[in-house]
């Protein structure tokens, strides 16, 4: 340690001598080392005191800042009119003589600490999820907008409408042309079928707040109910809606579109409607039959099989 020390001594006492015979620039070309640097490092080397090379070179004041005359102008005027708006300050500032522009008085203000903090906003606690307890509990209902490269006719929209039970994580998939509520009230009834006819009775659909689903936030219908939301009462089937703006809520079924997309739409090609509904029969095939981490191992259809043998 004591010899690197000495090393870097040397070193730049060899840089300050050919620099008082040669010139800093020439020796900051030789010795690879900024001129700022070797100013620092000079002025050490004549004798000046470590305390005033160190010390900073920044202004402490500027010729165009407030004077007193102005911060006490401002001072009295803020104290008498506390709640008064920036604007309406400023002119009532000019009014006496204040030449400076609005910008300048805001930050002479925030500097001088005259805007009230800000209310420090509750951090959101979210509630603890429910679990399920059973097939057909809940099942969560969601759409995925088929990506334009996958269609091979550009004028033709499909969408992929998504049902994945809470509990066993089966799923059931459809395609439709269009996004509306009477392809949502369409797939509403197949899901029913189609669970029932694996013996899971559905209770309950949870949906986010699109206008395929529910008129919550609509201006004109908000009272009416859609297609959707008529099919499901008549079905006997309770209808979720979940906070807004907050799919995490949903995220069992948005977890499982980031799956379509990276085992499915990644190389696949479409030509119609029916073409992607037979594609899609496979890969849901193949997708209830895939273990899963989150049930231990076992696939959603394993999993809903060990539970319909043992009830």
């Amino acid at each position: 340690m004591r010899k690197s020390i000495t090393q870097d001594m040397a070193y730049r006492q060899s840089l300050m001598q050919y620099a008082e015979k040669y010139g800093v620039s020439r020796a900051s070309w030789k010795y690879h080392k900024s001129r700022s640097y070797i100013y620092f490092w000079k002025k050490r080397w004549d004798g000046t005191p470590e305390s005033l090379v160190c010390q900073s070179r920044r202004p402490h004041s500027h010729p165009n800042q407030h004077t007193e005359a102005e911060l006490k102008l401002i001072r009295d005027m803020r104290r008498r009119n506390p709640n008064l708006g920036l604007v309406e300050l400023w002119h009532r500032l000019r009014q006496r003589g204040y030449t400076r522009r609005p910008e300048s008085l805001f930050r002479v203000m925030r500097k001088l600490g005259m805007f009230p903090p800000k209310e420090k906003k509750p951090a959101y606690k979210p509630k603890p999820y429910q679990q399920m307890t059973y097939p057909g509990q809940r099942i969560q209902v969601d759409v995925k907008v088929v990506p334009r490269r996958c269609i091979a006719d550009p004028e033709l929209r499909l969408y992929q409408y998504t049902a994945i039970d809470e509990f066993t994580r089966l799923r059931f998939l459809a395609a439709y042309p269009e996004q509306s509520t009477y392809s949502s009230a369409d797939f509403l009834k197949k899901l029913f079928k189609w669970y029932a006819h694996r013996g899971i009775r559905v209770e309950c659909v949870q949906t986010d707040n699109g206008f395929e689903f529910t008129n919550r936030f609509s201006n004109s219908k908000r009272d009416l109910p859609t297609l959707f939301e008529s099919t499901a009462a008549q079905l006997g089937i309770r209808h979720k809606l979940i906070r807004p703006y907050t799919p995490r809520h949903n995220g069992k079924v948005e977890r499982s579109h980031r799956n379509d997309q990276r085992y499915f739409y990644n190389w696949e090609k479409f030509a119609s409607v029916e073409d992607l509904n037979r594609k899609l029969k496979d890969h849901l095939h193949w997708s209830n039959r895939k273990p899963m981490r989150t049930l231990g191992g076992k696939s959603p259809l394993g999993l809903l099989r060990g539970i319909l043998s043992n009830a």
